[in-house]
């Protein structure tokens, strides 16, 4: 049998840093395996999804940017994400083929924030996709108050809020921030490539925590401003290693040495 491994897909895809994580947590576990960054159309998601059925050494994939809500027409859900958080980040093939979807994101998200007592507090949370509704199921479990969402399409937002029993309000994206105790930016604004996100943080009171999921930059202009106020802040490389841990454990059924976390991101930051 070939050498098992794992992927990211996306589009775009040569930005992924988790090609090398899991190669580092590979390394360190001494595993024979790799993980791979393969670049997959919105076009060729289904063609990919059938070519790596047949593949018995593919044990899943990771997914990425523009494909966590099309991707779930495509596999099993027999953990109900659909019904859930209504996104998929991670895929699994079984023995016989089969492949379903999961998600490990809203575990990585909550992880870097799970001392912040955020009961009753406001909430900011900028876009809609994917990403954001994995953000928005696990601050549903957090007890928070008010969320207002910043999306392009209201309805679609209002859905969300609906979707996850968060009360609150959405506001278009170029809307002025109200005071919140916790901002995130859940787009791929900021991105290497992308148009920054332009928004004055003026309203945060000074005990906010702004946290962005963009890893490309690790230091978006987003929390520049935050350290420039000297807010506390989270990055993306927080989030992308907790929903990574998840995922690694998964695919090799060995739980990644997250003792070596320093060293994982000296690497990841050079």
């Amino acid at each position: 049998m070939s050498q098992p491994y794992a992927e990211v897909i996306g589009d775009p895809i040569a930005h992924s840093k988790s090609p090398a994580i899991h190669k580092f947590w590979l390394g360190k576990l001494g595993l024979d395996a790799d993980y791979r960054a393969t670049h997959v159309t919105p076009d060729g998601l289904a063609d990919y999804i059938a070519s790596r059925r047949d593949d018995p050494a593919w044990r899943g994939a990771n997914v990425t940017i523009p494909h966590k809500i099309a991707v779930m027409d495509l596999v099993e859900d027999p953990g109900g994400v659909r019904g859930s958080i209504g996104a998929v980040n991670t895929l699994v093939r079984r023995p016989d083929g089969s492949v379903f979807g999961t998600n490990t994101d809203a575990g990585g998200f909550y992880a870097p924030i799970a001392g912040l007592d955020l009961a009753g507090q406001s909430v900011v949370v900028i876009g809609a996709g994917g990403a954001a509704r994995a953000i928005l199921f696990a601050l549903s479990r957090c007890d928070v108050g008010p969320v207002t969402l910043l999306a392009r399409s209201p309805l679609k937002g209002a859905g969300l809020l609906a979707r996850f029993g968060l009360k609150g309000k959405v506001l278009p994206m170029s809307a002025p921030l109200p005071p919140a105790a916790l901002l995130v930016n859940a787009t791929s604004l900021g991105m290497v490539g992308q148009p920054p996100l332009d928004i004055d943080l003026s309203p945060l009171p000074e005990t906010a925590v702004v946290y962005d999921i963009v890893y490309a930059p690790l230091e978006t202009p987003l929390l520049a401003a935050a350290r420039a106020r000297e807010l506390e802040t989270v990055d993306g490389l927080e989030m992308l290693i907790g929903q990574a841990a998840a995922a690694f454990e998964i695919f090799f059924d060995a739980a990644p040495p997250r003792d070596a976390d320093a060293e994982l991101r000296a690497l990841l930051t050079r």
